[in-house]
């Protein structure tokens, strides 16, 4: 009989659980590690143990102790150095170098890294905490408005606009509370034209097999206006820009010597008529993207990560493609308060709903829109055509209605 695999997947949130079914599926011994035992993920994990994803020698320790045969930082963002560390110190599969992963996961490192290989890059500079009077000295550096965030979080988290140089001290304090390194990172506002993209990619020995791209739609009344609300699949995006997005990031692939795996990938086209690579993570996405995906295609790219992690042979992908519109709502509240249930607007829930994670219970408290980690749920719809869809979209508040006291 066989040796049964050990995987290691960092982090406990929610997000993990799809790949710690697709791991059970194929009868891999799961172990989660992080330093909040109270995760959810650790209730379905096989083994759990409390250390810091953020202390790679730590982890890679335990990896060795354990003798596991994979391991992954699957959607979440702060374990991909450490994940790509272990990896590399054990000769376990994963997606990129060690090296690579510092410069994918630091948006200062990985905007060098794009101006200096000839990509499109929006104009940027990167500072530590100790650089604060530098980037108020640098107010003429930019073409204002300009973004301001850490070089080291997902999630919108820390992400501000800021249209006037009086007003970017506060922007750095956001920035600086939510960065784990110390850095952040000051770059031009680029207009879009069109919408955001965030969708998850897959190569397989360093060609990009899967491609796939979004519409991200904002809420302009939540906290934080850069956190996604809607995403919306497939794209709106012409497929003009698609085919140069997916030619940079197959470049960007050959460049850092990638090989097999996923990629949370952000993009955009910009009203100055370019495309950009806006972050290219070796991860699944948070908000249930690979999950949407697979809803939608029928490829599963989190069971190919998983199985890519510890060795077995990938399932089948090809480029995806929809028969039908597919909607990501990122359920989110407008104020803080006592969670008192999701309702729907006549039959709408039996029209045009495929999925719903709710997260909190009821009574529980919740807060306002801020960041991902903010999210009250997650509702997959589908719709049989883009006009059907933006259609109750322009007026989805009326028909998924959350309560709150």
């Amino acid at each position: 009989m066989a040796k049964q695999k050990k995987l290691m997947l960092l982090g406990g949130i929610r997000y993990l659980l799809p790949a710690i079914e697709a791991a059970h599926k194929h009868n891999i011994h799961v172990i989660t590690v992080d330093y909040l035992p109270e995760n959810i993920a650790h209730k379905y994990s096989d083994e759990y143990h409390n250390v810091s994803i953020l202390d790679k020698d730590a982890v890679l320790h335990l990896a060795e102790e354990l003798k596991i045969d994979g391991i992954l930082s699957y959607a979440v963002d702060p374990g991909v150095v450490t994940a790509a560390y272990v990896a590399e110190k054990m000769n376990l599969p994963f997606t990129c170098s060690y090296e690579a992963a510092c410069i994918l996961q630091d948006k200062s490192k990985f905007r060098k890294f794009l101006s200096d290989n000839g990509f499109d890059v929006p104009h940027a500079k990167g500072y530590t905490k100790d650089e604060v009077d530098i980037a108020l000295s640098d107010k003429d550096f930019f073409t204002w408005p300009v973004i301001v965030k850490p070089v080291d979080s997902a999630g919108s988290k820390g992400v501000s606009r800021v249209d006037n140089p009086q007003n970017i001290l506060d922007a750095i304090n956001i920035a600086l509370l939510e960065s784990h390194n110390g850095h952040f990172i000051i770059e031009d506002f680029l207009e879009l034209n069109g919408y955001q993209s965030s969708a998850d990619c897959f190569s397989l020995d360093g060609k990009l097999i899967y491609a796939d791209y979004s519409d991200q739609l904002f809420d302009n009344n939540a906290a934080n206006p850069y956190t996604p609300s809607i995403e919306i699949w497939p794209s709106s995006m012409f497929e003009s820009i698609q085919e140069k997005l997916s030619s940079e990031l197959q470049r960007l692939i050959e460049l850092l010597g990638m090989g097999t795996g996923l990629y949370n990938v952000e993009s955009r086209f910009s009203t100055n008529g370019k495309a950009y690579l806006m972050e290219v993570s070796p991860r699944a996405g948070g908000n249930r993207i690979a999950e949407l995906q697979r809803i939608g295609t029928g490829i599963d790219l989190i069971e190919a990560e998983v199985c890519k992690a510890v060795r077995i042979k990938i399932p089948s992908i090809t480029q995806p493609r929809y028969n039908g519109v597919y909607v990501n709502d990122i359920i989110h509240s407008d104020k803080a308060g006592l969670f008192c249930g999701i309702t729907y607007n006549s039959d709408f829930k039996k029209k045009f709903v495929l999925n719903e994670a709710i997260y909190p219970k009821i009574g529980e408290k919740i807060e306002i829109f801020r960041g991902a980690n903010n999210a009250v749920g997650s509702i997959f719809l589908k719709f049989s055509n883009r006009s059907e869809a933006d259609k109750y979209l322009r007026n989805l508040s009326d028909n998924i209605i959350i309560k709150v006291k």
